[in-house]
């Protein structure tokens, strides 16, 4: 990568798209698959080819470049096109699988849990499935993010769920927290978009309190980098996980009890967690936006801990 390339911001569905691009053009093996991916794909004649790229707008172009054989519109059936999916895979196609909200898995969750999962260690290593699921998870109801008010079943936060089946290395390290502000006087723990909430938080922090807050982006949770964090913490002393699911079961109390576990000793504090309330995902967006974890929360969590 040029230094050029390295200091370039992009936004998320951008991003993705040359992403797929780079990839697709690397190796003719990968394909993409999902509703729409391909804006319509095979009605050029009504007008409608690569109409809108992909319901997040991320697949924009590929099917020009690349064609209906590898951009391929599915219909609406989770559990067949993801099951298409494995099969592909299983032959040695790579497919890039776009399942529009997280919440949609429910309908996929065979071919994901216990086929694309497991068959490479159920038939002793001799089959490789290498496949991407790619979705979107949260609400969307702030500035920052695309649409909102997408309701109880499209706005749900359910990546603990697939924290228990296993992976394989990326191109980028997988398991590998980064450390995106440094501090000394308590690690603030963001999941996702919960990140800029942190960084929201620990600005509050500084500004109001004179505290000086370190905020870790965990970027994965399966496998999960334990040693960045209990360095941090032993360095802090105290911590706030900010996390978009419910608090029951939820990534941020299994980070809370990993690292009570082996760093209780460093600790001055109980280890805080800040999630979304156990309620499903309201429509209105004056709800979604109480709903959702913010950085006043997290800021009084934090002062909660240095009273």
């Amino acid at each position: 990568m040029t230094v050029a390339a390295a200091q370039r911001e992009l936004g998320f569905g951008p991003a993705i798209n040359e992403a797929l691009r780079q990839e697709m053009q690397r190796d003719p093996r990968v394909i993409v698959m999902g509703v729409d991916v391909a804006g319509a794909g095979g009605r050029a004649h009504l007008g409608l080819m690569d109409a809108w790229g992909g319901p997040m707008r991320a697949t924009r172009g590929l099917i020009a470049e690349f064609g209906a054989e590898r951009v391929i519109d599915t219909p609406i059936s989770e559990m067949g096109f993801v099951g298409a999916a494995v099969g592909a895979a299983m032959t040695g196609l790579r497919p890039v699988v776009e399942v529009m909200f997280i919440d949609l898995i429910g309908v996929c969750y065979d071919q994901i849990i216990n086929q694309a999962a497991k068959m490479h260690y159920m038939n002793g290593g001799n089959v490789n499935l290498p496949m991407v699921i790619r979705t979107t998870y949260g609400t969307r109801g702030d500035k920052r993010s695309y649409g909102g008010g997408a309701a109880a079943q499209h706005s749900q936060t359910l990546y603990a769920t697939l924290a228990h089946v296993p992976q394989e290395p990326y191109t980028l390290p997988i398991g590998k927290a980064e450390v995106v502000r440094k501090g000394k006087d308590v690690t603030l723990v963001g999941i996702g978009r919960m990140t800029h909430v942190c960084l929201e938080a620990a600005d509050v922090l500084a500004n109001e309190d004179g505290l000086s807050a370190e905020v870790i982006d965990m970027l994965t949770i399966a496998p999960m980098d334990e040693a960045t964090l209990l360095e941090s913490v032993s360095r802090t002393h105290r911590m706030v996980v900010a996390d978009e699911d419910h608090a029951a079961g939820s990534m941020a109390r299994d980070i809370a009890a990993r690292v009570m576990d082996q760093a209780f000793d460093y600790l001055d504090a109980p280890i805080k967690t800040v999630t979304a309330p156990d309620t499903p995902v309201p429509f209105a967006a004056v709800l979604e936006a109480l709903y959702t974890p913010r950085a006043e929360q997290v800021v009084a969590a934090v002062r909660a801990q240095i009273r």
